[in-house]
């Protein structure tokens, strides 16, 4: 009897009017969020929720040609070598870890991909529904939740990672945001935004995710690209082709570093070599050497054969530039 009372009481519940809300305060917004459930309140509103909730928690089977692309982009490399071993893995041993996914936005009974981008392209290869995790995230969250599990990959790159912390300031995500995503804290952040803002994106995808280059040697490239035999992003990505792209990322950043500096090396094998001369005393005895340069001449007196006479000098090269002047009748 009391099981068939609290039934009634839940139907009764589900059917009455809702309540006419109170007026909002000035200034508060009153919006609902289409993208996001609204739940009746009581029992059926708890029940519907904790049905939602469980929902999100649960693995599902989706066909792969229904997850569309989302977010930003997190991998530089396409490696045709570590698609086809995970589409062996998978084969053998089944989707281990499930992707996550949320529904698309604009397109109803499709999907877009939060992470897990490799795995679906390999079930779709295999011909074998994708195990997902089905989450109702907006578009900033669906940005974090990308950055948060990016991060937690040991095997992006420096650059792969400076890339995406570019692509949520380019859309207007604050600094915080961009920590929380990947993180790091903010003078990383900075550090890895001053560096990608000086090589163009062109020359970045030509090279991929070079996974063993760092944070300095992206300096060094930077800095060659500056420079005064510093080349064009079109001549920079024409460079990195010459290596061919069977290469890896990190022989193409290689090939781009080599291929900048050989023009510095070549300048400075042309150009001529600075002469040398040796001092004497008034004995006539050697007391050092004056050494030519392009820009400059440079005394050198070692203390052994100098004798005093280099303090000497420096105590008293006014006195002999005064006498020089006079000499040429200034």
């Amino acid at each position: 009897m009391a099981r068939k009372n609290l039934l009634k009481g839940l139907m009764e519940e589900a059917t009455r009017a809702p309540a006419p809300s109170e007026p909002a305060e000035s200034g508060e917004d009153t919006r609902v969020d289409p993208a996001r459930p609204r739940y009746k309140g009581g029992a059926i509103g708890a029940v519907s929720q904790s049905i939602a909730e469980l929902k999100s928690r649960s693995v599902i089977e989706i066909d792969p040609h229904q997850i569309d692309a989302g977010g930003l982009t997190d991998r530089l490399d396409d490696d045709d070598g570590d698609h086809q071993a995970l589409v062996e893995s998978i084969r053998e041993s089944g989707q281990q870890v499930p992707v996550l996914v949320r529904p698309h936005p604009g397109d109803e009974g499709r999907y877009q991909i939060v992470y897990g981008r490799r795995r679906v392209l390999a079930l779709r290869d295999i011909g074998q529904p994708v195990k997902a995790l089905v989450r109702d995230l907006d578009d900033r969250e669906l940005v974090l939740a990308q950055g948060q599990e990016n991060a937690a990959r040991k095997d992006l790159s420096f650059i792969e990672k400076a890339n995406f912390a570019r692509q949520m300031r380019d859309l207007e995500y604050d600094r915080k945001a961009i920590c929380a995503a990947l993180h790091v804290d903010k003078t990383v952040i900075s550090r890895m935004l001053s560096v990608i803002d000086r090589i163009p994106i062109d020359v970045i995808e030509a090279i991929g995710a070079a996974p063993s280059v760092g944070r300095d040697r992206w300096i060094a490239l930077a800095e060659l690209l500056d420079g005064e035999n510093g080349a064009t992003p079109d001549e920079a990505v024409a460079l990195v082709n010459l290596s061919g792209p069977a290469d890896s990322s990190d022989k193409r950043f290689e090939a781009l570093i080599k291929a900048l500096t050989l023009p510095r090396r070549r300048a400075q094998e042309d150009r001529p070599k600075p002469e040398k001369s040796k001092l004497r005393g008034a004995d006539g005895a050697p007391i050092g050497h004056a050494t030519h340069k392009e820009n400059a001449t440079v005394l050198t007196l070692p203390h052994d054969t100098a004798d005093g006479f280099d303090k000497w000098l420096i105590d008293h090269l006014s006195d002999i530039h005064r006498d020089w002047l006079n000499r040429r009748g200034e």
